[in-house]
């Protein structure tokens, strides 16, 4: 009777243990949806209020605008659909990138562009455009420019699209839209790639964007393939090293004829 009771009590401890840990980690859990929900309300709502203030003067600034309120009507809808934090980041990123959008169009028509935004790794990394580039490639003309321009009335404030970095500036078209709907680039992406940005500072190669790295990353991998060449050099040469005068001293010569000659006397 004992057991069984002191088998009861562990049962019930055990459990109500499990429970108070659930609801411990489920508090946890809304907690910090809590906090990232207002984190990202709070650049929505600063978005909100220039987009809706804000009226473009000129057709680079229209387009960032137009940009920027596309951001904010996205944020929004993530914002009430969101159910975890991570979700919530998320919300903020979108947000975020609204107002770079803002930015841009603030400085196209030659307005202060207010605060500095949160910089972001991904962004930095992808580079910027820092000369005026005008290109043919299939038919088709483009222009990349680091300022806005009756030709280059497209901005987008640099990142990733669909695994491959897209720099910074102002552009004749939005050539990275088609990637970011599918979700991936298109046959002869990495050829309009080469011809606007071949030779610019902080950009990668087009094989290294093909591949979907930037700059940074193509300076370590060229460092690392220098690195295993030389690995490579080393091995061949201890092995080359070794391997001859293991086999000529100890196989053919002091070991054969001073162990077969003294051995032979004896």
């Amino acid at each position: 009777m004992g057991t069984a009771i002191t088998v009861i009590v562990l049962l019930v401890l055990i459990v109500g243990g499990i429970a108070y840990f659930a609801k411990a980690q489920a508090a946890t859990r809304r907690r910090q949806l809590d906090d990232a929900k207002a984190d990202a309300r709070r650049l929505v709502e600063r978005l909100g209020g220039q987009v809706l203030n804000l009226v473009g003067s000129n057709e680079p600034a229209k387009q960032a605008l137009a940009d920027a309120s596309e951001r904010y009507n996205a944020a929004g809808s993530q914002l009430e659909q969101a159910q975890t934090a991570e979700q919530a980041k998320l919300v903020k990123e979108t947000a975020l990138e609204g107002l770079y959008y803002v930015r841009a169009a603030r400085e196209a028509m030659g307005m202060d562009p207010g605060p500095k935004l949160p910089e972001e790794t991904e962004r930095e990394r992808a580079g910027k455009v820092t000369e005026h580039r005008s290109v043919d490639v299939e038919g088709r003309h483009y222009e990349a420019s680091p300022n806005p321009g009756d030709n280059t009335p497209y901005y987008y404030p640099g990142g990733r699209v669909a695994g491959r970095p897209v720099p910074q500036g102002w552009y004749s078209e939005p050539w990275w839209k088609p990637a970011l709907v599918a979700g991936a680039w298109g046959l002869g992406s990495m050829f309009l790639f080469s011809a606007m940005f071949s030779g610019m500072a902080g950009i990668a190669s087009a094989e290294a964007w093909e591949s979907g790295y930037d700059a940074g990353q193509e300076d370590a991998m060229a460092d690392a393939g220098a690195d295993g060449g030389d690995m490579g050099d080393a091995g061949g040469d201890a092995g080359g090293d070794f391997g001859g005068d293991m086999g000529g001293d100890f196989g053919g010569g002091d070991f054969g004829g001073d162990f077969g000659g003294d051995f032979g006397g004896f």
